[in-house]
């Protein structure tokens, strides 16, 4: 087992969480693909979209809907700060995963998070667990604690 994905099951398991990681035989890299792999639609796919706060330096995590995007300029609005690209590398520092498989839980610095109101209109959402073949169900209020993130507008 990755050291990410111990990194997921311990944070959902020291939150109480009954949650079961799934491998999936294929990947789970897009929300397309994720959704194609739980069997479910596209928005009930939690996307982890990182980037970099151009005033702190550290990463700002935007928890959306599979089927929505991120407003840029929406998103500099609700972080209160102006938002770049984040590299691989500082992704990698900051919440201990690669691209393709940034879970919402289990990072390994405090994360500025923000959450998109969408996946509140499922029973259950599915987000990465650290690699990009595992992928575990939550309910979106049980995510939504999980993280602390803001229930904010920045899609577009």
């Amino acid at each position: 087992m990755s050291k990410s994905l111990r990194r997921v099951k311990a944070a959902l398991e020291a939150a109480g969480e009954p949650v079961e990681v799934l491998e999936m035989g294929e990947s789970t890299r897009t929300a397309a693909e994720a959704a194609s792999a739980a069997g479910c639609e596209v928005d009930q796919i939690a996307k982890s979209i990182i980037f970099r706060g151009e005033d702190s330096g550290h990463v700002v995590l935007f928890l959306t809907a599979g089927g929505n995007r991120v407003d840029p300029a929406k998103a500099a609005a609700v972080a209160g700060q102006p938002l770049g690209k984040a590299d691989a590398d500082l992704i990698r520092v900051e919440t201990g995963f690669a691209i393709g498989g940034v879970a919402p839980v289990g990072h390994l610095k405090p994360v500025a998070a923000y959450y998109d109101p969408r996946l509140s209109d499922f029973d259950r959402v599915w987000a990465a667990a650290g690699t990009p073949r595992h992928i575990f169900a939550i309910a979106p209020d049980r995510l939504l604690a999980l993280t602390g993130a803001v229930v904010a507008d920045f899609t577009g």
